[in-house]
């Protein structure tokens, strides 16, 4: 089995067990937790057969880098979208979909609120280079708020290639720059 990576925050996780809940295997809740918004986590994990149980916030803080509010899951990690998989997804696509692109994001925070601004604009998947960019870290996923687990992200090796192929496709490509 994989190494399981530790998503933390009440929205990364629920979106996660409502996404994808075969890849959460375990959450931990801090001990005396229990309002409104960890009960529902609570009847989504039950509902997806995920285990719980409870850590000091100590524990837990040394688990994860950054504000988890009291919530951590261990998952199985995603799996990183690439340039055929892209394919398949347009292929699929009805209409001209909206897909965000960029260059030169190497932020975790920024790469996580443009998943999550992506998600809010109905995307359909965001693009960036392989190299050179921010990847789907657990603070990526912790800012996108959930978005992160419903948007792909889809890394390319040639960023200007990929902008072709999708002129090619009809798609209009528009950029800005800042």
């Amino acid at each position: 089995m994989s190494q399981l990576e530790k998503i933390y925050g009440v929205h990364a996780v629920e979106a996660l067990l409502r996404h994808h809940p075969k890849r959460v295997k375990h959450i931990w809740l801090a001990e005396g937790r229990n309002d409104p918004r960890v009960q529902t986590l609570v009847a989504l994990a039950g509902e997806n057969r995920v285990t719980i149980g409870q850590a000091e916030r100590r524990e837990m803080d040394a688990w994860v880098e950054g504000v988890h509010q009291g919530v951590v899951a261990d998952v199985s990690p995603s799996q990183v979208w690439g340039e055929a998989m892209l394919d398949e997804l347009l292929d699929r696509s009805e209409g001209s979909p909206l897909l965000l692109v960029l260059d030169g994001v190497t932020d975790p925070h920024n790469l996580g609120a443009c998943l999550r601004t992506a998600d809010a604009a109905g995307a359909l998947a965001v693009i960036v280079p392989k190299d050179k960019s921010a990847t789907l870290t657990p603070a990526v996923r912790k800012v996108a708020c959930g978005a992160a687990e419903v948007i792909p992200l889809v890394a390319v090796t040639n960023l200007a290639r990929t902008l072709e192929k999708l002129q090619q496709r009809g798609l209009w490509v528009v950029g800005t720059a800042g």
